[in-house]
């Protein structure tokens, strides 16, 4: 990616997904489950904590001074444009199933 882009809001969906709206207007679903396994995000995955997300300086952020940064999101999300929301958790999640992830 070329140009930075902020995040503008975010949504948790099942099994530790992330709805993203970038500011260009694109809507993006991150898979959030790999990075649950690394720190910080660890202590993110026995809590409640991750379900405290929320905008802050152009990313998505956590309680406890846990955020990640908006190039990542972007980059390894992929486009909701033209799918149900339920449709994209799905597939991402069996891809991860598929992967042992």
């Amino acid at each position: 990616m070329e140009t930075l882009l902020d995040v503008v809001s975010v949504k948790v969906k099942p099994e530790y997904m992330l709805e993203l709206e970038f500011e260009n207007g694109e809507i993006r679903l991150f898979d959030f489950a790999p990075y649950l396994e690394k720190k910080p995000f660890d202590r993110l995955k026995e809590t409640t904590s991750f379900y405290g997300v929320h905008v802050n300086y152009g990313t998505a952020c956590w309680p406890g001074d846990l955020d990640i940064a908006p190039e990542t999101l972007y980059d390894n999300s992929v486009p909701m444009e033209g799918q149900k929301e339920s449709n994209g958790v799905d597939s991402i999640a069996s891809q991860r199933r598929n992967n042992n992830l």
